[in-house]
């Protein structure tokens, strides 16, 4: 089998490069120098190698503007939803020219698409939340449903918090917490869906290997918690107290109202129907098997 995947230099697409030649596949990335290796395309540009891009089987999406990486100025918002939308209508408009296109274009997204759930259980089939990160994910997806015009298959892969100590909130939440500084952010009622890194990749193979999956599908275990929650875990995981809280005002203060309202102080409570309904079984379903694997992984204990 032989994919692309953009974004294959960051957390999640270096791991599935990795699992994916084990596998005896070829990984081709798609690179934003001309003079790398792999397929060149430009978002400023809206350029895109569609002769690199013919013969793939799939064609795997997962480069973005990182979501929490700055205050959520007007121009980083702005910045924020055209790198999602611009670079996945750019691939998906292009698979549509291709003589041999990809029997399979996985895009990512985020279960920021449901808003702020509060207690409520949502699956694929409930509809889009409220709020900057929900409309962004709504526009993202729509992009990458452009790709069925050439027909292939869509999936719309929406990813939880992905707990791994190289990166994305693991990473900036262990050294508060291994100096006794960490604690619960705001009320700590939030809930959090999450998901292993080795499972996140599980699942991305699972959905290219599966054709019968399309559309949006939840990557995320099947245990999600409230921040109280997985504060404890992460204290007792690491033998430290997490006596600290980050009160909600003192949030929006440091990163910006809206910032911290949708990325800390929200949250979804989701289920991953359309993994656990084909077979998808997860190695670390519970926040504690989670949080070991992460951390163990990398030589932690």
């Amino acid at each position: 089998m032989r994919i692309g995947i953009s974004g294959a230099s960051g957390l999640v697409g270096s791991l599935l490069t990795d699992r994916a030649r084990e596998r005896g596949w070829e990984v081709v990335p798609l690179v934003r120098r001309r003079e790398q290796e792999g397929i060149y395309w430009s978002i400023p540009d809206q350029v895109v190698d569609l002769e690199g891009l013919e013969g793939l089987d799939a064609l795997v999406h997962l480069a973005g503007e990182n979501l929490g990486g700055r205050r959520w100025t007007e121009g980083q918002k702005a910045r924020i939803l055209n790198s999602r939308v611009e670079g996945t209508t750019l691939l998906a408009e292009a698979l549509g020219e291709l003589r041999q296109p990809p029997a399979t274009f996985l895009s990512a997204s985020a279960v920021g698409y449901y808003g702020d759930t509060g207690d409520e259980w949502v699956d694929e089939e409930s509809s889009a939340g409220e709020g900057f990160l929900a409309e962004v994910c709504e526009a993202w997806e729509e992009s990458a449903d452009r790709a069925i015009e050439s027909g292939a298959r869509v999936v719309k892969a929406r990813f939880g918090v992905i707990l791994s100590k190289e990166g994305g909130a693991l990473e900036r939440m262990l050294t508060p917490f291994r100096l006794g500084i960490g604690g619960r952010l705001g009320g700590g009622n939030q809930y959090m869906s999450w998901i292993g890194h080795e499972d996140t990749v599980r699942a991305l193979l699972f959905l290219l290997d599966t054709e019968a999956l399309s559309g949006a599908v939840n990557v995320t275990s099947p245990q999600p918690v409230r921040n109280s929650e997985l504060t404890k875990a992460l204290g007792e995981a690491l033998g430290r107290p997490t006596i600290l809280p980050l009160p909600g005002p003192v949030l929006k203060v440091v990163l910006g109202s809206e910032l911290a309202e949708e990325m800390l102080l929200q949250g979804q409570r989701v289920r991953p129907t359309k993994l656990l309904k084909a077979g998808f079984t997860f190695r670390a379903p519970g926040i504690e098997e989670g949080l070991k694997s992460a951390l163990e992984d990398h030589g932690e204990s």
